[in-house]
């Protein structure tokens, strides 16, 4: 086991088998481990992250790109700003050189794309982690896992090679698409490979691009730059020509060249610290939950990087599930509070596979009516403001709306925006404390949360003259609304989403 960095816990495996055991853990220490496990915390439910790596961040991930859903996620966290600091933000996404979304239009506090790598995200959310005293474990590798009415053994080889049983009350898989987890459970991970053959490099360039990202396709080559802000850039690519298995050798010549082909020039690339092959599946496990054992990010999902969407869906799985799952743990509301889990992030994962393969798929076309169908959407889209606003709603995450009950208002299931309140604060910021929000009128009845926990629910009100009463859950959806609710309609409202 490695030594401990200072103010960190890391805990050994024999100190975990011999002690209490916690009521969740969490496999895997990448973004979605790390903001549920996060989140956990928060909440009071004492939570480890058991991790395959030695401990460090690498600066080798894959994903660049932070949505504005995802933004809102972390500002209720009160992390969006320290993030947007690490990195460039931009307005416009260009698509098949025809089409162009105009992401300066989302009605959000974060109408931009930020373009960061992956590593910064992880140092934010390790870092909360540990202050609110996540406890993690790395070179842990789970080898075997069974569960009961009560609770799941992990057997888990450490890195002397032995192997010691942990036990939890609930487990998460978050451990990636190859999730240990996920095929300890006997849950299947059907799909396809959408591209064969993909590249990536961290590269220094000679020459700056003009913008912070730089996307182009020309003939069998495509290439997207990426800037990092820190003089790196990103560097994906495919040869349509040249699609060999991920284990084939790669150079920084071979990048170049492709770069050369698709963008015109390769700016001078120079000092590749990080040269990779991979290809790209579209996979969805059919169930997130068997039992008492969860999963989420890429364990239950992989699509293409169209749409750079991967690990912002993955993060939105961890805010759906953790309050739901602290809830449970704490005794606040009914186990089966744990299924909405599937029901609301199944669906969200299935539509970013249409989404980001349909992209992807459109961006390669050779065929003439393929090519042909690619050049009306995107006159389509261009022109069409209701097609605009959802194809910007999917891939910022912000357009996904819930499931509702039949009968129930037309808010229900729906993201609340960040709106500003009678206080002079914003409703995100009300988030921050782990509750819900009963999100009342500024000047009337209707906020007083009667026969529900002190620490379950915070009253807030419109700085409008909105008259419409929200229940707005832990994640930002809303749980209940009314146009004019009466006392008891806000206690059964209170008492069924609360507790």
């Amino acid at each position: 086991m490695t030594a401990p960095r200072p103010g960190t816990h890391t805990e050994t495996l024999t100190e975990a088998a011999a002690g209490t055991p916690h009521p969740v853990i969490v496999v895997g220490s990448g973004p979605t481990g790390l903001l549920l496990a996060g989140d956990l915390a928060a909440a009071g439910v004492p939570v480890t992250v058991l991790e395959k790596r030695p401990h460090g961040i690498s600066n080798l991930s894959r994903a660049f790109g932070v949505h504005a859903r995802t933004l809102e996620q972390l500002d209720a966290r009160g992390l969006a700003d320290q993030l947007i600091a690490t990195g460039d933000t931009i307005t416009e996404l260009s698509l098949f050189r025809r089409l162009s979304l105009d992401l300066g239009t989302l009605r959000s506090r974060f109408p931009f794309l930020l373009i960061t790598p992956q590593y910064e995200v992880e140092r934010l959310l390790e870092r909360r982690a540990l202050e609110l005293g996540v406890e993690f474990s790395h070179q842990s590798e789970v080898v075997a896992l069974r569960q009961d009415g009560d609770g799941v053994d992990l057997d888990v080889r450490g890195p002397d090679g032995e192997v010691v049983t942990r036990r939890a009350a609930y487990v998460v898989g978050t451990d990636g698409h190859r999730s240990a987890v996920r095929q300890a459970i006997g849950v299947s991970f059907p799909g396809v490979a959408v591209i064969k053959s993909l590249f990536l490099a961290d590269v220094r360039l000679a020459e700056r691009p003009d913008g912070v990202l730089t996307v182009n396709g020309a003939g069998d080559a495509f290439a997207m730059i990426a800037s990092f802000g820190d003089g790196w850039y990103r560097v994906m690519g495919w040869n349509r020509r040249h699609e060999v298995p991920d284990d084939a050798p790669l150079d920084l010549d071979e990048v170049k060249e492709v770069t050369r082909r698709a963008l015109g020039t390769d700016y001078g690339m120079h000092d590749a610290r990080w040269l990779s092959r991979f290809h790209s599946d579209e996979r969805q496990a059919p169930r997130y939950r068997v039992g008492r054992v969860f999963l989420a990010g890429d364990a239950a999902h992989v699509h293409s990087p169209a749409g750079g969407q991967g690990m912002n869906t993955g993060l939105q799985d961890a805010a759906n599930l953790g309050w739901k799952l602290a809830a449970v743990v704490k005794g606040h509301a009914p186990e089966a509070l744990l299924d909405t889990y599937q029901t609301e992030r199944h669906p969200v994962g299935k539509a970013v596979l249409r989404s980001s393969g349909g992209l992807v798929r459109l961006a390669r076309a050779r065929n003439p009516v393929l090519r042909a169908v690619r050049g009306l959407v995107s006159a389509f889209v261009n022109v069409a403001r209701p097609a605009q606003r959802k194809a910007l709603g999917q891939i910022s995450g912000i357009g996904y709306r819930y499931p509702a009950p039949r009968g129930a208002h037309r808010l229900t299931g729906t993201r609340v925006p960040d709106v500003a309140l009678a206080d002079g604060g914003r409703l995100y910021e009300a988030l921050r404390g782990g509750r819900f929000v009963l999100l009342a009128p500024a000047d009337g009845p209707g906020a007083d949360p009667k026969g529900v926990r002190a620490d379950g629910v915070t009253v807030a009100r419109w700085a409008s003259a909105r008259r419409t009463t929200v229940l707005v859950r832990p994640d930002g959806y809303a749980a209940w609304a009314s146009d004019a609710p009466d006392a008891a309609a806000l206690e059964a409202a209170l008492a069924a989403h609360v507790g």
